[in-house]
This record gives structure tokens, sequence and C-alpha cells, in this order.
């Protein structure tokens, strides 16, 4: 385990009493660390862009994740589809590159099928990084109408007897009508955002119910999460936690923890709802706490092995994201310290630097350990997340502009 940071300071206090050298002030020291994690942010967006910049030419589906390095594409995008337009927006945003900003537009039109989805909860995953951006950055009014009609579809899957959002399968198909899970926290933006654009309170309304029963379900004494809840569809009664993605039914999957910390936090943001800044915080002060030494997540806080096991960066880079958010609506600087803290050891330890046959621009990803499927590979999710993340410190009036750090 390396020494801590007070361990440093107090060593190189006594070196420089011993030395009969003043000892440099703390705030001094603070100042240098954080102006040397600036540095390689900026060295890893840049080359974050120079990756994107090259492959994206070549790209004409959806990648969904690597195999030997190399995309491998989804032609109607899966549940993904929209990091990679919202990707190639983070890098227009970094650079100023109309030919980014093309190709963002170009990648994002190819989704406008699935605006009409009823099959799956992840509209927002789809269509906020993607067309809700790119209204958001172009003004033109078919992006914003088409985010709409997506959020339409989204609350088709709402079921009022359990007050939740169904998260898998077909309106019609009755297996897993009663099944929630955490990531559809993350959904709920396209919910607020047709709300504000329409003025009609039933997407918000959805939205904060479906909040406030994941709340009430998800969340442990100690601040954790399980993957799954179920619930009889029929009645709405709850039947208890389970999981997909993450160790076991009682475990803690990291991915998961963090798409509910952030996703809790921008339903703080866009309520005012005081329970769920509150639950935020619990999220992420448990996550802070079950990090590894190397602040690289483990694929699951509570595997047995951890925290020597399998990594997914892509949980790094969102939790990443979430500590930023709730350090601007808490003014609490431990949240944005350990958050730089997360960027820059993936900037360090995750990016494909030394490949130059990579695709992507994170390694070290898990996409479903419990399957097999997707082991330390690179996932465009976690491309998206680092470079918001790295936006948020580095850019923070232009990622306000593509995403609305706004709060109510």
């Amino acid at each position: 385990m390396s020494p801590s940071r007070r361990t440093v300071l107090a060593t190189a206090v006594a070196t420089a009493a011993g030395a009969g050298v003043p000892a440099p002030a703390a705030g001094a020291a603070e100042r240098t660390s954080q102006a040397s994690s600036l540095r390689e942010l900026r060295a890893a967006a840049d080359y974050a862009v120079e990756k994107i910049a090259s492959v994206a030419p070549g790209v004409r589906a959806f990648p969904v994740g690597t195999r030997f390095e190399k995309w491998v594409y989804s032609q109607n995008g899966d549940w993904v589809g929209g990091f990679w337009p919202g990707t190639l927006w983070m890098a227009h945003l970094h650079t100023g590159d109309d030919a980014l900003r093309t190709l963002a537009l170009d990648s994002a039109r190819r989704l406008a099928p699935r605006q009409y989805d009823t099959t799956t909860h992840d509209l927002g995953f789809l269509f906020c990084p993607s067309w809700v951006t790119a209204w958001r950055l172009t003004g033109d009014d078919s992006w914003r109408a088409g985010a709409i009609r997506a959020a339409d579809s989204l609350i088709q899957r709402y079921n009022p007897r359990g007050r939740f959002l169904r998260a898998w399968g077909a309106l019609d198909d009755p297996s897993n009508a009663g099944r929630v899970i955490i990531d559809t926290m993350m959904n709920l933006d396209l919910l607020a955002f047709a709300g504000k654009q329409t003025g009609d309170a039933k997407y918000l309304d959805i939205a904060v119910q479906h909040a406030t029963t994941a709340q009430r379900v998800f969340l442990r004494p100690d601040g954790s999460t399980p993957h799954v809840f179920d619930f009889d569809p029929a009645t709405g009664a709850p039947i208890g936690p389970n999981t997909v993605q993450g160790y076991s039914a009682t475990s803690c999957w990291a991915r998961g923890q963090a798409w509910g910390l952030y996703g809790f936090t921008t339903m703080y943001r866009r309520t005012g709802n005081a329970q769920f800044l509150t639950t935020a915080r619990r999220l992420a002060d448990f996550a802070i706490g079950a990090l590894s030494p190397d602040d690289v997540p483990v694929w699951d806080y509570r595997a047995p092995q951890q925290p020597h096991d399998i990594k997914d960066a892509s949980a790094g880079a969102i939790t990443a994201c979430g500590l930023l958010d709730l350090a601007a609506v808490t003014g609490r600087a431990h949240y944005r310290d350990v958050a730089l803290r997360l960027l820059t050891a993936l900037s360090r330890t995750c990016l494909t630097r030394k490949s130059p046959r990579a695709e992507a621009v994170v390694a070290r990803c898990t996409r479903n350990r419990p399957a097999e499927d997707g082991i330390e590979i690179s996932l465009p999710y976690a491309d998206y997340y680092l470079l918001e993340g790295i936006l948020r410190v580095l850019r923070p009036q232009e990622i306000d502009r593509a995403i609305d750090l706004s709060s109510v």
C-alpha cells in the first residue's frame, strides 16, 4: 500500500528539519500536486482525442466493446449506442474540431429508430449523450423532438402499482416484468429533460416516483447497493434483492454503485429533493471507502478476492463524474479530491497508450464478470465518462453547455 499524503508530508517536514531547510507549507504541496494532476488529465484528454479522431472515420456502427483491442459493433446500438456520438461530442468540445462535430451528428442520426423502442429502459443512455447534447450544442429542434419521443417510449415502462420503471423485456413479455436495476437511475434525466421542455409534469413525476422507490429498496444501511431488486409486477409488492452482474445479491457491483451515485445526484439537481442528495452521499461514501489502494475499482466491491480482483475502469470514470457533481452541489472539496484521484489513476494506468493497435482509449474494463463476458476489455462508456470527467475539471463551462449541470 502506498503511503498516505499525511505520511508523505510528515516525512518531508522531518527531512527538511534535519537538513536545516524550512519545510514547504502543506498548501504549496497541495497546489503542486493539483497542478501535476491537471497536467496529467490534459495529456490524457489530448491522447483520447487523438485516438478518437484517428478511429472515428472508419466507424460505421456503434462500438459495444473490444475483442483483441478492436471495436466490436452493434448496428442498432444495443443499450450503449448513445456513448459513441457522446464521445465524439466530448472530443469536439475539447478541440473545437468541426469534423468531430459532423461525425457526432452523423452517428446520432443512426439512433433515430430507437425513439420508438419500448423494449428497454436504456433510452436515457441512448438519447441523452447523443440527441439531447446535439440539441443543446446546435439548437436544431429535431434533436429535442426526438429525445421527447424517446421519453414517451420510456414512460410506457412505468408500473404504477410498484411505482417503478421495469428494466428489461418487451411490454407484453411477463419475464422480468417486476425487475428493477440500479442502472435505471441514469435514464431518469431523459424524463426530467422532457418534462422541462414540454411543461408536462408527468415525466418528472414518474422519474421521482421511480427514484423514491429505488432509494427505498436499493440503499443498504452501509450505503452499498445490490444490482437488482424484484417486485411482483401484478401487485407491486417487493420480493427482494438479486443480481445479474454483481457477485451476489448481498454484494456491491462497482459500476452499479457508480450509476446510483451519479443518478441520485442528478435527480437532486433536477428536483431539489434533499433525500436524493443524502442517498447520493451515502453511495459516494461507501464507494470511496471501498476503493483499492490504486484507485481503480474492482468489478465488485464485495467480491471475495477484492482488492486483488478483476478491475473495472469504467466504474472509476463514472464514479469520478458523480463525485465531481456531488462536490459541486455540496461544496465539499473531499469529493472533488477523490474524483481527481480516480481520473488521475485511470489516466496513469488504464489508457491504451502502449498499444498502437488499440481502437479505444480506456482499457481494464469489465462488462459482465459472472457471465465471463468482456473481462478487462475496453467499453464505450468508459471512454465517454473519462472524457466527461476530465472536461468537468478542465472545461466546466463547455461541459455545462453539453449536459446541463444546473440545479433547480
